[in-house]
């Protein structure tokens, strides 16, 4: 859907990475932007697996501190269409290339400006990462707290994730869908720290209405009723309820043979009698089983899985969310495909491209450098 997009990304870890990641998914061309082997000691070098083994992606190497590798960089951002960066704020301006050195070049350029704090504010300038922001934007504080009564450690880096990846590519599609209908593009001030607060809206909300303090178990999302409770079966895996509705809670304890609980869904005094009883219900069978009796039968019950189960789980594997690698040193090996709705799964065998390959020439060409003017680049070590 988003063939005929050139985004070029200069990060290398963090939500510019999965968000790049996700255009190219739709099926832009991602030219993943980094620095020369004299450089590289300033950026984060992620694992070989990550952000789909560099799938999809173009790479150029340049030297953006020399006056001609920022001038190469600046001859492409004028045939891109959208520059996404993860520099502190304020840095990308002093290099040269902000959004007004590139949007004097290029004035249809969506420029994607991810950082943890914003590129404004009192905390612009902190250094963060996902639980620094997960922290400030009241995601732990809401979250069961762990034995000792501290915040809990999060299983997967939700803020940058779906907090910074996902708002950095609805924001670009958003400016996009405005260039088309105006001509110009702009800058895009996307702070991950913003969008977990988008986040917690729900808890926010009801705090700033009614003057609540949300927190663990101060609603039913939170854990404040049994219906909403993970449970450990007899084989010491575990399930997951979600039973919200009355009718799926109602249709749960009558499978549990708890069907006195029906009229109790809500009361708060019976709530510690209700969850002794699921927890003694659930220890009487293996988790499998009782999936296989509850998941189809309208009750919200799901197993919790570890990452080994949940590849292998027949589901995922029919809505082909897997795809097969094979990398030179590594050999063969499998990732995660594109899921979100509208992207391609179908793909053929990616091999993985060794670590030291760019199309720096094949780039630099189409941006109307002759041969010579690239060669003489790379003998002044300004693009590899």
């Amino acid at each position: 859907m988003l063939a005929g997009i050139t985004v070029l990304d200069l990060s290398s870890v963090g939500p510019a990475s999965r968000a790049s990641r996700w255009l190219a998914d739709y099926g832009a061309r991602v030219v993943k932007v980094g620095p020369t082997a004299s450089r590289a000691g300033a950026l984060i070098d992620p694992p070989f697996y990550s952000y789909g083994a560099g799938r999809g992606l173009s790479r150029v190497r340049l030297d953006l501190k020399h006056p001609q590798g920022l001038e190469a960089f600046l001859a492409l951002a004028e045939r891109a269409d959208v520059v996404i960066e993860s520099f502190r704020p304020g840095v990308a301006a002093r290099i040269g290339i902000g959004y007004e050195a590139i949007s004097a070049r290029n004035p249809r350029i969506v420029y994607c400006s991810t950082s943890g704090y914003g590129q404004s504010g009192p905390y612009s300038q902190w250094a963060g990462h996902d639980l620094n922001y997960l922290a400030i934007g009241g995601f732990l504080d809401c979250s069961t707290p762990r034995a000792d009564g501290g915040p809990p450690i999060p299983g997967a880096s939700v803020a940058d994730s779906a907090a910074g990846g996902l708002h950095a590519v609805a924001s670009i599609l958003a400016a996009l869908v405005e260039r088309a209908r105006s001509g110009r593009g702009r800058q895009l001030d996307v702070c991950v720290a913003d969008a977990v607060l988008a986040l917690m809206s729900q808890h926010i909300d009801e705090h700033l209405a009614l003057g609540t303090l949300p927190g663990p178990a101060s609603n039913i999302l939170t854990g404040r009723f049994a219906c909403y409770d993970c449970y450990a079966a007899r084989d010491g895996k575990w399930l997951a309820v979600a039973a919200i509705e009355p009718h799926f809670y109602a249709n749960l304890c009558k499978a549990l043979g708890l069907e006195r609980f029906i009229p109790f869904q809500e009361d708060d005094a019976r709530q510690s009698e209700i969850r002794a009883a699921f927890r003694a219900a659930f220890l009487t069978r293996d988790r499998d089983s009782w999936i296989a009796e509850l998941a189809p039968n309208n009750t919200c019950v799901s197993p919790v899985y570890s990452v080994p189960e949940l590849v292998q789980d027949p589901h995922f594997r029919a809505r082909e969310l897997f795809l097969r690698a094979s990398d030179p040193l590594r050999g063969d090996f499998e990732l995660l495909a594109p899921g979100f709705a509208g992207a391609e799964r179908r793909h053929p065998l990616h091999r993985v491209r060794p670590a030291a390959e760019t199309d720096t020439v094949e780039l630099l060409r189409a941006a109307g450098y002759p041969d010579e003017k690239i060669d003489a680049l790379r003998a002044q070590g300004a693009a590899e």
